[in-house]
């Protein structure tokens, strides 16, 4: 409930957005709503031992190997970023990192 009342706060800033709010104060508000939700993010991780930054880490280096062999994204005839012949999925390494003592 708490994640979700601040995925709320997006309703606002598109209304604010489209009612012609200054470029800064978008901005403000966005980094607002993305500090809350990475600080409710950190608790509820704290809360349950999982060490969120390895974790994002691994996530981040799994979408890295999204990439083609050139190191740029691939997308198909759609446009949709598809998955490049190196790429492996997060969860067995975080399943991994969390068994770990």
């Amino acid at each position: 409930a708490t994640l979700m009342d601040e995925v709320h706060e997006i309703d606002a800033i598109i209304a604010a957005a489209r009612g012609g709010a200054a470029p800064l104060d978008l901005a403000v508000a966005i980094a607002d709503l993305l500090g809350d939700v990475i600080v409710y993010c950190r608790s509820e991780a704290l809360k349950y031992g999982i060490p969120l930054e390895a974790v994002l880490q691994v996530i981040m280096d799994s979408n890295a190997s999204k990439l083609g062999a050139d190191g740029k994204p691939i997308y198909d005839a759609n446009g949709k970023f598809l998955k490049g012949p190196n790429y492996w999925k997060p969860e067995p390494k975080i399943r991994e990192l969390l068994a770990r003592p």
